[in-house]
């Protein structure tokens, strides 16, 4: 049995083992314990990985007259984000991750090792919903309206391992700027930089988030900040030219300040695995999930209006895993 060593399990739930493979028959005498990486705790990937442990538990049967006898008990910790997910997917310390999927398709190509770790056993299990990237301005930073004017300006980039960190860093790139530009870079996680930003440290953050989004509210609700549009030429160009980047319209009323529909661009959440994990235990998760999407979706807005057959293939950049493809062809889905 290959066993599961991940810290925040170990703390939650002591050493356990994770069984290689369980038949639905067989999972009454033995059980397996799944961890799935999230983000920050007040963002939408931490809602997601319990949301989808939380159906992986009401699908269980034991101790119930109905249901699934497949044995699996699963945490989803707070962790660092989409690339700190895929390594430790990579290392075996978690079995799951929720990830963008610009770094699920940086990993499995293996073409950005020095921002996410090149791992070609990586593996597609189903998308989650939009994750727009949002530039957050301080209500007196009047003169910051694009991403090229917060230079000379004291951003959050975000911190080591985060999703918005990346794109932070691709729009860096793009614009020929570097964290030498800004007046300050801080390197704040997602749970630091509203409050940051209302407390005159930063004027502005970067964050790649599901809406409506609470850590998103502490500031535009609760300081009048205000959400920019990123639809200038350049990155209408990296959109064009970038198959996992879509553009996304955030509905005006969505924040306090949201006084007009406001345009931006960015990838998907996934969910994303290893090809080492049993397809038994990944056919159970997917199960899990879309046979009580309507549950699912009631967790939060940003599930509101998902779709099995858009979560099946949208920007999925790995190759789906075995298990997943058994559970869509079953449906029909693929």
């Amino acid at each position: 049995m290959k066993k599961t060593t991940f810290s925040t399990m170990a703390l939650a739930l002591g050493t356990v083992a994770l069984t290689a493979g369980i038949l639905p028959g067989e999972a009454a005498a033995q059980k397996s314990f799944i961890a799935i990486g999230t983000g920050g705790p007040t963002g939408v990937y931490f809602v997601a990985g319990n949301a989808i442990c939380r159906m992986v538990h009401k699908e269980a049967a034991e101790g119930a007259s109905q249901g699934r006898k497949h044995g699996i008990r699963c945490s989803a910790p707070s962790t660092g984000g989409s690339t700190y997910n895929i390594g430790q997917v990579a290392a075996g310390e978690l079995e799951f991750g929720v990830a963008q999927s610009d770094w699920q398709y940086h990993s499995y190509k293996g073409d950005a090792p020095d921002k996410v770790k090149p791992f070609p056993k990586l593996r597609s299990v189903f998308s989650i919903y939009p994750e727009p990237y949002q530039i957050i301005v301080s209500k007196d930073a009047k003169d910051i309206t694009s991403f090229a004017t917060l230079k000379g300006k004291k951003f959050n980039i975000g911190n080591p391992g985060s999703g918005q960190r990346g794109t932070t860093e691709v729009l860096l790139k793009l614009f020929n700027l570097t964290t030498k530009d800004f007046a300050i870079a801080t390197e704040l996680t997602s749970t630091e930089q509203a409050n940051a930003l209302c407390d005159g440290k930063i004027d502005a953050f970067g964050y790649t988030v599901g809406v409506p989004n609470a850590g998103v509210a502490v500031a535009t609700d609760g300081c009048d900040a205000r959400i920019i549009n990123l639809n200038d030429e350049p990155v209408k160009k990296l959109v064009a030219d970038t198959p996992y980047y879509a553009f996304t319209t955030i509905p005006k009323g969505t924040y306090k300040t949201s006084a007009e529909d406001i345009t931006t661009f960015g990838p998907m959440a996934t969910l994303v695995t290893s090809a080492d994990v049993s397809e038994d235990i990944v056919y159970e998760v997917v199960r899990a999930v879309f046979e009580n999407l309507d549950d699912f979706r009631s967790l939060h807005p940003a599930f509101a209006n998902l779709d099995p057959k858009d979560m099946t293939k949208n920007a999925l950049s790995a190759p789906l895993h075995p298990g997943a493809v058994k559970y869509f062809k079953e449906k029909k889905l693929m």
